[in-house]
C-alpha cells in the first residue's frame, strides 16, 4: 500500500523539490503552502506521515502541530530554519517525531521519513501494553486499578488518564497545554493551575517522596514526562 504525505512548506521551490523526489520513491504526496489550508487537508484525509515547517502563513506551524497532535498520532517531522537546542526541544515537546534543519539534504529526509514510517509500523503491529509494573507500583490500564504495595490506590479519572498518558509516550514531553488538550478535550485558557493541581496530588498518592519526583518529572520551560523508570 502506498504511504500518504502530507507536505506543509511555504516555499515553493523547496516544496517541488520534496515532493519530487518522494514521488521517485512511490510516496503519494499532497502539498499545501500555509497552515489554514494544511488543517484543512489533514481533517479530510488520513496521511501516513507529515512533514511540517514551523514558519507558515495564515497559520503558524505550531498551531498546525497542535491541530494534528488533537486528532491522533501521526508521525510528524518538522522542517526548520532554526538549529538550537532549545528550539529542537520545544518542537518535539509539541508532539512533532522528529525534525530536519534548513539546509538538509533530500537522502536525509528520506531517510528519517522511511524511519518514522517503520517505527511507526512496528508501534502498531506491537501488541499493546495493559499492565505496567514499577517502583511498587501496578498499573491496569484496562481496569483503572493503581496499586501500591499491594494496596489498591484511589486515583480521580483525570488524574489516571494524566498517568495513562504519560506511560503510553514514555519518550515524550508534554506541554501544559498539550496535556490539557488530550486529557480534558478542550482549549486551553492559560490556567496553570488546573494542571498543577492534578500533577501534585497524583505525586502524592504515587511517588515516594512528591518533593523528589522520579515517576513524573518536570522538564523546566518545556512541560511533563515520564521519568526514566524501569518499567516490567
Amino acid at each position: 500500500m502506498t504511504n500518504k504525505v502530507l507536505l506543509i512548506e511555504d516555499n515553493v521551490i523547496i516544496s517541488r523539490s520534496i515532493e519530487q523526489k518522494l514521488k521517485d520513491e512511490n510516496y503519494e504526496v499532497k502539498s499545501v503552502f500555509n497552515g489554514e489550508d494544511a488543517i484543512e487537508q489533514f481533517s479530510k484525509n488520513k496521511y501516513n506521515v507529515v512533514l511540517l515547517d514551523l514558519m507558515l502563513p495564515k497559520v503558524s506551524g505550531e498551531d498546525v502541530l497542535r491541530h494534528i497532535r488533537a486528532q491522533g498520532e501521526t508521525p510528524v517531522i518538522i522542517i526548520s530554519t532554526k538549529d538550537t537546542d532549545v528550539e529542537k526541544a520545544i518542537n518535539l515537546g509539541l508532539g512533532a517525531d522528529d525534525y530536519v534543519v534548513k539546509p538538509f539534504s533530500m537522502l536525509e529526509l528520506l531517510a528519517r521519513v522511511k524511519a518514522l514510517l517503520r517505527r511507526s509500523k512496528n508501534s502498531e503491529e506491537k501488541p499493546k501494553k495493559v499492565i505496567y509494573e514499577f517502583n511498587g507500583l501496578s498499573i491496569n490500564l484496562s481496569t483503572f486499578q493503581v496499586k501500591k504495595a499491594g494496596e489498591l490506590v484511589e486515583l480521580t479519572l483525570k488524574e489516571f488518564e494524566i498517568l495513562k498518558l504519560l506511560l503510553t509516550h514514555p519518550d515524550q514531553t508534554f506541554s501544559k497545554q498539550e496535556m490539557y488538550r488530550k486529557i480534558w478535550n478542550e482549549e486551553y485558557y492559560f490556567n496553570d493551575n488546573v494542571i498543577n493541581v492534578h500533577i501534585r496530588r497524583l505525586r502524592k498518592k504515587i511517588e515516594e517522596d512528591p518533593s523528589d519526583p522520579k515517576i513524573i518529572v518536570t522538564m523546566w520551560g518545556f512541560g511533563h514526562k515520564l521519568g526514566n523508570i524501569e518499567i516490567k
